[in-house]
């Protein structure tokens, strides 16, 4: 038997748990009455709330324009649509269409890294990130702790300290990545420390990438994209799959107004083009700016009442948690019932809720979290869905045993309160 690649090697160890889970969970998802012992799947960050709003749409027929070859990334029309839809005056021409926000951002950084050069990335971030954004390009992820006030805030001074270390020991740092609005947490971040953030990468002269694909799904307070401070090299990526509840659909957006990049990323496109038909679609889901602000807004409306239950069940049951703004899920702390210490207790709370509850929550090692206990409980599903798996969840951590709400105590000095 041939071996692999050392290159293929290192994509098959980094698979994200965060995949791994979410396959597990939906081998057998939990029916009321067909499954009542079945899976609850809390781990995948998937918007289920807008199914409806998409009942009965009739895609374009197949023509001939729409099963051809067209540039790999992406038709002039869907471009010029994506422009007008994101704003800030997009030129139409610094858009690269692929397959996926995850193809957008290995895009991104293979464009931008050799293997060894360093990408500064606060934490906790997006577990996928080290697939997506060091798996092909061979960097390294340089992590920088969160702001010590709340545990889990952008912490500019944490990124320059890195920024700073990185540059002493040799290593050629290329980028600072972060997701705005963030993940897992799901705060959005305060422009003055995106400002911050964009002055430090302007002055040690590295990029700035920003996965903005929640930037449509902000249901407490204004967003700002990082594209919007000039001082930066900035590149972002966006997508349909959180704001417009089209995972299947697999289409990402990398925004950049570097033209080297952009030719780079042009070629990369071969290996992860979108359908031609698919962006047919997409663009004729964008043709009507009214229709989709309309749906946008009921987006919004539908995330924050799904927050809102989400977090009243947590409190019910004393589980402590950090209020969200913008996303699918709810950052909540389980560190009052660790059964060891470390990430290694961490892991075996996981393992005890898979097996006793069937309920998939993601642990926040996942996430490189700075501290054991955390775990992303994900709440765009169907509304009784959601309330099972967190039934099922408090009533296992009650009979674990212990005070409600000891956690509290573990997020003293967070500059929001908890719910």
């Amino acid at each position: 038997m041939t071996p692999p690649s050392r290159q293929a090697a290192r994509l098959l160890s980094s698979s994200p748990a965060i995949a791994e889970a979410h396959f597990r969970a939906e081998a057998y998802p939990y029916d009321a009455r067909l499954r009542p012992d079945g899976w609850l799947n809390l781990g995948t960050a998937e918007n289920r709330l807008l199914t409806d709003l998409h009942t009965g749409y009739r895609p374009p027929p197949l023509d001939d324009a729409s099963t051809r070859y067209a540039p790999l990334y992406g038709t002039r029309e869907l471009r010029e649509r994506i422009a007008a839809h994101l704003g800030d005056g997009i030129d139409p021409e610094d858009l690269v269409v692929v397959a996926g926000a995850t193809a957008a951002l290995d895009v991104v950084a293979t464009a931008l890294c050799d293997p060894g050069d360093g990408i500064v990335v606060p934490t906790p971030y997006y577990g996928a990130f080290d697939t997506d954004l060091a798996g092909r390009s061979g960097a390294v992820l340089l992590p920088a702790l969160p702001d010590p006030a709340d545990g889990h805030g952008l912490s500019p001074e944490s990124v320059c300290r890195v920024l700073y270390a990185a540059r002493r020991a040799g290593t050629a740092v290329r980028a600072i990545a972060l997701a705005s609005p963030a993940n897992p947490t799901g705060r959005v971040h305060p422009p003055a420390l995106l400002a911050e953030l964009a002055g430090l990468a302007a002055e040690y002269d590295v990029d700035l990438i920003a996965d903005e694909i929640y930037a449509g799904s902000v249901f407490d307070g204004p967003f700002v994209s990082l594209r919007t401070f000039p001082e930066a090299r900035v590149h972002t990526v966006w997508g349909f799959a959180k704001d417009f509840a089209l995972p299947g659909l697999k289409a990402g957006v990398l925004h950049t107004r570097d033209p080297e990049l952009r030719e780079a990323a042009r070629a990369l496109a071969y290996f992860a083009p979108l359908s031609t038909h698919t962006q047919a679609v997409l663009a004729d889901l964008l043709a009507d700016p009214g229709r989709v602000a309309a749906f946008l807004a009921e987006n919004r409306r539908r995330l924050a009442v799904s927050h809102d239950a989400a977090a009243g069940l947590l409190t019910a049951y004393g589980i402590p948690h950090a209020p969200a703004q913008a996303g699918c899920s709810l950052w909540a702390d389980l560190g009052a019932w660790l059964p060891g210490p470390g990430f290694e207790g961490e892991r075996e709370l996981w393992r005890e809720i898979l097996d006793r509850t069937r309920v998939s929550v993601l642990p926040g090692e996942a996430f490189h979290a700075p501290r054991p206990g955390w775990f992303r409980v994900c709440h765009t599903l169907d509304g009784a869905v959601v309330a099972e798996a967190l039934t099922r969840l408090g009533r296992f951590l009650e009979s674990k045993g212990g005070a409600r709400g000891e956690g509290r105590d573990r997020v003293a000095g967070s500059a929001r309160p908890l719910v």
